[in-house]
């Protein structure tokens, strides 16, 4: 039997989901948490094979989230799905440690196959994301967007800025110091060609880049 934690803040959504699973007799849903917070707290009660995470969370992003498993729980497997397009967050979720990455307009027989793919020690990638990385490393003059460039790190600043919070916010956040946000505010505004936070801020926008409830 697999065991799965799922983890998004919409009670109707995590009811489809858990329908969905049920109809698999060998996947159990055997807790649920509607925010960061609580999916922390949970994972300290219970042991699941495998964490299915959204990105658009009350409290927190998801990625934070997934950092925090990663770090507590290294083996633990973290399937990502979100409404969020691949374009937008799937490269970045892998780099941070995701086992895959699933939007929630896959078909139900999808999200059922990656699970199994995940709990089974495996990455789970759509043919369309594979598609995309393959376009990356093969295609010399494709046009990649700036953040792309980013490491996973400095894309979470990024992030946290362009929601409004102060570096020192931000340090408190990701345990480490005002200096070092500081050094990954230059690297994002060099990398990007940026000037300010304001530009990153209309960049975030522009691109749908932060988390927003639909």
């Amino acid at each position: 039997m697999i065991k799965i934690m799922l983890v998004d803040d919409h009670p109707i959504v995590r009811s489809g989901i858990v329908k969905v699973l049920s109809e698999d007799p060998n996947m159990s849903v055997v807790a649920e948490a509607q925010s960061a917070k609580q999916a922390m707290e949970k994972l300290d009660e219970i042991t699941p094979d495998v964490v299915v995470l959204d990105i658009t969370l009350p409290d927190e992003s998801g990625l934070r989230v997934l950092e925090k498993i990663r770090l507590k729980y290294p083996k633990l497997p973290v399937l990502m799905l979100s409404m969020h397009p691949e374009e937008q967050y799937a490269l970045m979720a892998l780099k941070l440690g995701a086992s895959g990455y699933l939007t929630k307009k896959s078909l139900p027989e999808e999200l059922i196959n990656a699970i199994r793919k995940v709990v089974s020690r495996g990455r789970y990638i759509t043919e369309s994301l594979a598609e995309k990385l393959a376009d990356g490393v093969d295609a010399t003059n494709a046009e990649k967007l700036p953040h792309e460039a980013l490491a996973a790190r400095e894309f979470q600043v990024m992030l946290m800025m362009a929601s409004g919070s102060a570096p020192k916010e931000i340090a408190a956040q990701l345990c480490v110091s005002v200096k070092t946000i500081n050094t990954y505010r230059n690297n994002i505004l060099t990398k990007m060609s940026f000037s300010s936070n304001a530009d990153i801020i209309k960049y975030a926008v522009k691109y749908n880049l932060l988390a927003q409830d639909e």
